[in-house]
């Protein structure tokens, strides 16, 4: 295994601890709409991830490590490489700034919280949650 592999990790590795988030892969634009209509009854978080970048990656794996709100909060991962047009649409719909990492947070239908790398705290968006 290389160093940055040692530190970042690899997609080969799979000895690395299992996710504490409950993902919905968002892959359709149509959920933008799903997810403001269950936002309304319930909050919903949106992690955008560039799989290129190694930032996102660590930002990922610690949100991963922390995060303990699947019965409350709803969580969708995008791919924003693969998807950048549901990112965009993102953007607009919620009126937040394109960046990666990123996590918004959505209740009633708007981004009430909205943060980007190292800023990214499952802790903190478990005081936003409540």
């Amino acid at each position: 295994m290389s160093f940055l592999n040692s530190i970042f990790g690899s997609s080969e590795n799979t000895d690395s601890p299992k996710s504490n988030v409950n993902w919905i892969e968002l892959t359709d634009i149509l959920q933008l709409q799903e997810i403001e209509a269950i936002s309304n009854e319930k909050p919903v978080v949106i992690f955008k991830h560039s799989t290129r970048c190694s930032i996102s990656k660590m930002a990922l794996k610690q949100f991963e490590r922390e995060y303990d709100l699947n019965d409350t909060v709803d969580a969708y991962f995008l791919d924003l490489i693969a998807h950048r047009d549901i990112s965009n649409e993102i953007a607009n719909k919620f009126n937040v700034y394109h960046e990666s990492p990123q996590l918004i947070l959505i209740k009633n239908g708007k981004a009430v919280y909205d943060v980007s790398h190292s800023d990214i705290d499952a802790e903190a968006l478990k005081t936003k949650v409540q």
